[in-house]
């Protein structure tokens, strides 16, 4: 999906903070509210915002068009306009600094969004609100941050960036939301980037996602955000390339002393790709499951991704509880986790839990730390959760190696390969990563990774490595998400 539009502007007006609305939005003359120019612009115009402070809430409810191009809001090129919530309201008990209602053919570009926020249950802040239905819709290169709930529980709530596809059958669609910054919040029980509902054909990409205390990127469903069931899933999309990293609920209100917070999160969504992102610091790295009985994620591939030093689970899939749904056909191929479960929750590197259904474990490097768990399949609700093959295990010095399989623990590759019937082709071998301690998890020449694992298919195991090299070379692919 392209990240930006061909069509230059028709016109381009300006906004800037010693403007007036009487004026002509000329350079020279122009407007003071950014408000007031998404109401008096046209199809295919420019709003340059020069840089300042406005104190104002934002919605935009016109389009462009495909004849005559997007609407595009943005910074003047050099200079950043900012829009602060300091003191603002919040209508309808949710709304955002910028908000998109029902808007298509929209690019935003290089604002930064800030201070909004409450006190009150009732109420959600969002830095940037997208909601409706909609096509053609761009997000590129903002700044969220600061946006916070102090509320306590979980009815507190607040979004750095959210997209709510209320409509049916009519969907937000064609959205990409790249290279945006979001940082600095104050969650409750929400996420900091989250798709919800009517939502498809969707990209996003080359975000940086931190300090932030619940979930980073979400992709949701069953939650009711559409009217009608069977478009009530966030489906047909990428997440790739993203960074992500301090992201924690330890000591959110709404969580207590839990490890609950997802560095990726796919919620019910179905048909997602999941590649290429650095995850490092959060509690669980990525996460594919479902929060509503009788529901799953689906179809999802987890491929050529890095998680590094989470404080519970690498990866995890399947619910969190018996009385949740779970997951069913995702693949994770050719990742490489690194020391996860630094806070020594049990959880270990690969976590299998509740109604979890033909998934597949497959080129991974297994890293752990001195807790050992290298895969933890610790429910008994499925004899068959996901096979596991051709995958790399070892462990920090110190350790003692641990595989669980229907809920019994094994200290071997050979005890666990005969429980489970699984990972025949593993291997429990040092991979000789190039230097660890500064987290360069490329392989040197010499690794049992190099060339040892089982190509699958381009749609599956994709194109391009962690760093963007090709996938497979000389025929042969490598375990982990590096190609040597």
């Amino acid at each position: 999906m392209a990240n930006g539009f061909e069509q230059s502007p028709q016109q381009a007006f300006y906004v800037a903070t010693n403007g007036s609305n009487a004026g002509q939005g000329s350079a020279t003359a122009p407007w003071k509210t950014i408000q007031y120019a998404v109401d008096t612009v046209a199809a295919g115009d420019l709003i340059c915002v020069r840089g300042g402070v406005y104190n104002e809430l934002v919605t935009i409810t016109q389009s462009g068009s495909a004849q005559a191009g997007p609407i595009l809001l943005q910074s003047v090129p050099g200079e950043t306009a900012v829009i602060d919530g300091t003191g603002l309201p919040i209508p309808d008990g949710q709304y955002g600094l910028l908000t998109l209602i029902d808007a298509s053919w929209i690019t935003v570009q290089g604002l930064e969004l800030r201070n909004y926020s409450t006190a009150s249950t009732a109420n959600v802040p969002i830095g940037l609100y997208v909601t409706g239905a909609g096509t053609q819709i761009r997000l590129i290169g903002n700044h969220i941050h600061d946006i916070h709930t102090t509320a306590n529980g979980c009815a507190a709530n607040a979004f750095g960036l959210k997209v709510d596809g209320t409509r049916a059958p009519q969907s937000i669609n064609q959205l990409s939301i790249h290279g945006n910054e979001i940082h600095d919040l104050t969650l409750g029980c929400s996420e900091s980037f989250s798709l919800d509902g009517n939502v498809e054909n969707w990209e996003i990409s080359a975000n940086r996602v931190y300090d932030t205390n619940n979930i980073a990127i979400g992709a949701i469903g069953f939650e009711g955000i559409a009217p009608n069931p069977a478009f009530d899933q966030a489906r047909d999309g990428a997440i790739r390339e993203n960074t992500i990293y301090n992201i924690s609920s330890f000591g959110n209100p709404a969580y207590g002393n839990e490890y609950a917070a997802d560095g990726i999160y796919v919620d019910g969504g179905t048909r997602i790709l999941i590649e290429r992102n650095l995850v490092h610091h959060a509690d669980i790295g990525i996460e594919v499951a479902s929060e509503h009985a009788g529901r799953t994620s689906s179809d999802v591939i987890v491929r050529n991704n890095i998680v590094h030093s989470g404080n519970s689970a690498g990866i995890s899939i399947g619910g969190y509880d018996s009385s949740v749904g779970g997951s069913l056909r995702v693949d994770i191929i050719g990742n490489t986790l690194f020391r996860n479960d630094q806070a020594n929750t049990g959880s270990g590197e690969f976590q299998i839990q509740y109604h979890a259904t033909e998934n597949r474990f497959i080129n991974n490097i297994v890293h752990a730390g001195t807790a050992g768990y290298l895969v933890n399949a610790f429910t008994t609700d499925s004899s068959l959760p996901v096979e596991l093959d051709e995958n790399l295990y070892w462990l920090d010095a110190g350790g003692q190696a641990a595989w669980v399989w229907q809920g019994v623990e094994y200290a071997s590759l050979a005890a666990w390969r005969s429980a489970s019937g699984q990972d025949a082709n593993a291997l429990f071998d040092d991979p000789e990563f190039l230097a660890p301690a500064g987290f360069d998890l490329r392989v040197q020449p010499g690794s049992p990774a190099v060339n040892t694992g089982i190509n699958l298919g381009a749609g599956v195991v994709g194109t391009s490595d962690f760093a963007g090299n090709l996938r497979v070379m000389g025929g042969a692919i490598d375990l982990g998400a590096h190609e040597r």
